[in-house]
């Protein structure tokens, strides 16, 4: 474990929004029976579009030029992005911190993420705003766990790598952090975080 950090970074998906794809495979097949299997099943056996979108080789149009057509008119490409972007819910602990943390902390988030999932899912949540600075996979063109995301955190904080605490659920993203000269902790659920804040003398309360 490193000293006290001066920046604090947080992952977004299953760390302050939990995420539930199968909410979206659940309410398609109610609309039309079989039709969120389908869409699972596509998105699965085709990861390279939702890695093509993460780190912005590919476009909304671009994606749905692939999905749309094999949907056989069952959605408008429209749909797909809000259907697509259903999926999240807030973490309301976890959020609650992030103002605390700002009295004392830059506060920045770090997000493998997509143009769709912003637009049409997270980017709506007031949260947000309290983040100091905002590092995306697909406006960088990295992706965790690459060594390129945190170097940009580090340009953008002008901070030494080992003040940066990182926090995400994903123990490839913690150990991609790790390697670059960060600290960070595994999120395993609010109590667990607040006992690696309290271990570290971060001041959050």
């Amino acid at each position: 474990m490193s000293g006290a950090p001066s920046v604090i970074v947080f992952d977004l998906g299953n760390v302050l929004i939990p995420v539930d794809p199968e909410r979206t495979v659940r309410r398609l097949n109610e609309r039309q029976a079989g039709l969120g299997d389908l869409v699972k099943r596509l998105i699965v056996e085709n990861p390279e579009w939702q890695k093509n979108l993460e780190v912005g080789a590919w476009s909304k149009e671009r994606f749905l030029e692939e999905i749309v057509p094999r949907l056989d008119g069952a959605l408008t490409g429209e749909e797909v992005c809000e259907y697509y972007s259903e999926i999240f819910e807030l973490n309301d602990d976890v959020i609650a911190t992030l103002p605390k943390l700002k009295k004392n902390y830059p506060v920045f988030l770090l997000s493998n993420t997509n143009e769709i999932h912003q637009k049409y899912g997270w980017e709506k949540y007031d949260f947000i705003r309290l983040f100091d600075e905002v590092i995306l996979s697909n406006e960088v063109g990295s992706a965790k766990p690459d060594a390129a995301i945190y170097r940009e955190a580090e340009k953008r904080s002008g901070k030494p790598a080992a003040e940066h605490l990182f926090i995400d659920d994903l123990i490839e993203n913690v150990e991609g952090a790790k390697r670059v000269g960060w600290d960070a902790v595994l999120f395993r659920g609010y109590d667990d975080l607040v006992a690696e804040f309290r271990e570290r003398g971060v001041k959050f309360e």
